[in-house]
């Protein structure tokens, strides 16, 4: 199966402008990428109907991520409101780039961390599935689907893994409006097996994103790439493949990502490596 390659803009800057994706999606589309993953880290930062443009002109396409820093938390009664605000946000500007998915660990901050017993799991979970069930209508309404995304034991103890993140939005899901993205960064440090992970996420999996397992360059890692093309094989995910990176010059995705040294010689080869490796893969694959 021959999957579209999208890269994530924060590969290179952070927060995104529009003058910065439109010089990004030449960049993108000059290495072969077929479409930009988009963060909305700040609301108003770029213009969701010029990006759509820019896109088009190109015949790219776009999905949407978010970001769950300080201020954004479904499960702090003092920002939860204004968190729900933001998610609806990320769902309009979906709807407006074309984008059928909104990704991101939609739970807590990013980095906020805590112990919990069986009581006070199965209490912060109750509330998290009512804090996402507006706001999964809203999407569902709209044809949009909010990934939920499992983040490692060091960037949340909410959801780590495919099983804690099926258990948690299950009842959610017959609703609409609710998937699980699946990174495989976070796949290759908290799943025994990420192809069985995967395998386990099946139909709910709507985003997969990929990067090395030390969040370099895709194909010169550890990973098993055969092994985890056989379970997206196997589920039937037919969407893109996403690279997500980061570069190390902004001190908020530094300190959220733990970006302490360079990844790759430079930014641009730590895209062209990944996308050369990722499409050399798919064309024996498919041959």
């Amino acid at each position: 199966m021959q999957r579209q390659l999208g890269v994530n803009t924060w590969v290179w800057t952070s927060p995104l402008d529009d003058r910065q994706l439109e010089e990004l999606a030449a960049k993108a589309q000059g290495f072969g990428y077929e479409l930009l993953e988009l963060p909305v880290e700040v609301p108003g930062g770029w213009d969701p109907a010029a990006a759509a443009d820019v896109l088009a002109q190109r015949g790219m396409g776009a999905r949407i991520v978010g970001a769950m820093g300080d201020g954004r938390d479904l499960l702090d009664a003092r920002t939860l409101a204004s968190t729900q605000e933001y998610l609806r946000h990320c769902v309009d500007v979906a709807v407006t780039v074309g984008s059928p998915t909104v990704a991101g660990p939609f739970t807590a901050r990013t980095g906020r961390v805590w112990r919990m017993d069986v009581g006070e799991r199965r209490a912060m979970i109750a509330a998290l599935r009512t804090a996402l069930t507006p706001v999964a209508d809203y999407a569902a309404d709209r044809e949009v689907t909010l990934a939920i995304e499992p983040l490692n034991r060091y960037e949340t103890s909410i959801i780590n893994t495919v099983e804690q993140g099926l258990d948690a939005l299950e009842p959610l899901f017959e609703r609409g409006g609710i998937g699980l993205a699946l990174d495989s960064y976070h796949l290759n440090i908290e799943e025994r097996s990420p192809a069985d992970a995967i395998r386990r996420a099946g139909a709910h999996c709507h985003v997969v994103q990929v990067c090395g397992s030390d969040r370099g360059p895709v194909g010169v890692d550890h990973t098993d790439w055969e092994g985890f093309f056989d379970a997206l094989d196997d589920i039937g995910y037919a969407g893109p493949l996403t690279l997500e990176s980061f570069m190390g010059n902004n001190d908020t995705i530094a300190t959220a990502a733990s970006i302490w040294r360079p990844l790759a010689a430079t930014q641009d080869d730590l895209a062209r490596i990944s996308i050369d490796f990722l499409t050399d893969l798919q064309t024996r694959r498919s041959s």
